[in-house]
């Protein structure tokens, strides 16, 4: 029997809540399915910072490297200063286990709301793929004179050929496998950001030679936005930047419902990868049990699904689009019909079958 060795990292405010139920069902799943789960838990996040003033131990991302995957719940603490969690656990670990792909599925499931007039699920169904360890996000620049008149603030988007290339080079693979209407979009600003997409532009037409089954077209940021609203049903797979990917992204979680069903993956496709809810820890619900916990256990099938146990994968999905088309009234905290708990039961019930 295949064994997995997680690492789960419940994090702040909801975290645990959301990822006590993720691991419900995944367990459901493998019981199902005929694999273990071998899980560990860390204590990674705001109340560990608190108690001993460090983000996360030395040799922590050297242990990591032991999973194969990690499941994460949310980071973010209302009593540690913004940014120290999210650099010191977030970006570190995507820069140091090389998640070099962040990876979110748009998709309307039956039943839940979006936003736009006359949308159905089969209109919104898309994944970006984004660029997750370069860009802005690098870290790169710097500050002169801080707090006078005359301060500089300097931020730098590096933008290697191997970072590029490895990242479209996925969203090709993710595409032709993903096998729906074969179409990959990169998404840039080319008219502005002349010399960085320049290189994201010439490189995705010359990795595209290789893909001849695949359709490519290109799309300004600002207009893959207006189009993401207007006509989301012409998008397949997007590839884009770091920055452009962590804005766009965040739209298309309100076109398929809002942050409570959307999940995503910081994938390392030769390494270790760790796989979130996108929403945040909402500290203000914690404890009240009625955080909707779909979009963890979505981010748990994601998980499975990327350790090759796609069937699985598909249960759990399958599961989550009968929960939500047949017994929640919302999506929205405290507005389901059911305790986050009870949300879990029912998903896992499904999966179990």
């Amino acid at each position: 029997m295949k064994e997995y060795k997680i690492a789960v990292m419940p994090g702040d405010g909801t975290g645990p809540e959301v990822i006590t139920e993720g691991v419900k069902v995944i367990e459901a799943a493998a019981s199902r399915f005929g694999f273990k789960l071998d899980m560990t838990w860390y204590d990674y996040g705001g109340e560990r910072y608190k108690r001993t003033g460090e983000v996360l131990p030395e040799g922590a991302v050297e242990d990591l490297k032991r999973y194969q995957a990690i499941y994460l719940g949310a980071i973010g603490h209302p009593d540690v200063k913004p940014g120290i969690l999210e650099k010191g656990i977030l970006l570190h670990l995507r820069f140091g286990l090389d998640q070099y792909i962040n990876l979110r599925p748009i998709t309307l499931y039956p039943g839940v709301d979006t936003p736009l007039k006359d949308k159905r699920p089969e209109d919104i169904d898309f994944v970006v793929v984004r660029e997750n360890t370069e860009g802005l996000y690098a870290g790169a620049g710097g500050v002169l004179k801080k707090g006078t008149p005359d301060e500089v603030a300097v931020q730098e988007s590096i933008n290697t050929r191997k970072g590029v290339e490895r990242c479209i080079r996925f969203a090709f693979d993710y595409c032709r496998k993903r096998n729906k209407r074969k179409k990959l979009t990169l998404c840039g600003k080319t008219n502005v950001l002349t010399f960085a997409f320049d290189l994201w532009e010439r490189t995705f037409y010359e990795v595209a030679k290789e893909y001849p089954d695949i359709q490519t077209d290109y799309a300004h940021v600002d207009a893959t936005c207006m189009w993401m609203v207007k006509n989301p049903e012409w998008f397949d797979v997007i590839v884009t930047d770091n920055m452009f990917g962590d804005i766009i992204t965040d739209l298309g979680a309100m076109i398929q419902g809002g942050m409570g069903i959307a999940a995503g993956g910081n994938i390392n496709p030769q390494g270790v990868s760790m796989f979130e809810p996108i929403g945040g820890s909402a500290p203000k619900y914690t404890g009240k049990n009625v955080i909707n916990p779909l979009a963890a256990i979505c981010a748990g099938a994601m998980m499975l699904d990327t350790l090759g146990e796609p069937e699985a994968a598909k249960a759990i999905e399958e599961a989550v689009k009968t929960v939500v088309s047949k017994h929640l009234k919302s999506l929205s905290a405290g507005k389901m019909g059911y305790g986050t708990t009870e949300v879990g039961d029912l998903v896992a019930g499904y999966v179990k079958g």
